[in-house]
């Protein structure tokens, strides 16, 4: 099973791969997720929210 934790950025912290994808986002995308960071807490729900914000579902 998949760490969770706390915020965006205590996962970034543990998971430099879960940082650098964050990075490679559109910055409208790293924005919206931004604005949610507390929400934020698997590499998996990061990589979802990014995905239907690409897709337009927000």
């Amino acid at each position: 099973m998949e760490p969770e934790y706390s915020s965006m950025y205590a996962l970034f912290a543990q998971d430099a791969e879960a940082k650098r994808y964050f990075d490679s986002l559109p910055d409208y995308v790293r924005d919206q997720i931004s604005s949610r960071a507390d929400s934020v807490n698997t590499f998996a729900g990061l990589r979802d929210y990014a995905d239907n914000l690409l897709r337009g579902d927000d």
